[in-house]
């Protein structure tokens, strides 16, 4: 058995109408399937590239969960964000090369809707 990548990343949201929209407008994620279990409990699925982000609405709250894009212009992503008023959960700073192509490059974590921490790199 041979495992290819991760399909997709979930995360508990409390409103995923709000999530929604805070994804797609402040990330350029697109939803793109709904649906709702057999348990009542609805589920968007949203695209960003080939990443699958899945959004799971319960009011449990998220502890400990980060996950990580790739900007291909760190400096205007953290100022658009800024700008829409996303919250720092960590300010930029730079960050060791894990490969070659990462040499120079900046970090930076924002807060979500649900205390999920959204991390851009680049």
């Amino acid at each position: 058995m041979k495992y290819k990548r991760i399909d997709h990343v979930a995360i508990n949201v409390s409103d995923l109408a709000r999530s929604r929209k805070f994804y797609e407008t402040n990330f350029g994620f697109e939803t793109y399937f709904e649906h709702d279990t057999p348990t009542g409990i609805d589920i968007s699925y949203l695209k960003l590239g080939d990443t699958v982000l899945e959004m799971v609405g319960r009011a449990e709250p998220v502890s400990g969960f980060h996950f990580c894009l790739e900007s291909d212009n760190f400096e205007d992503s953290v100022q658009q964000l800024v700008g829409a008023g996303v919250e720092f959960a960590q300010r930029p700073h730079s960050v060791p090369a894990r490969e070659p192509r990462e040499e120079g490059w900046m970090r930076v974590v924002f807060k979500g809707p649900d205390g999920e921490q959204i991390e851009i790199r680049g």
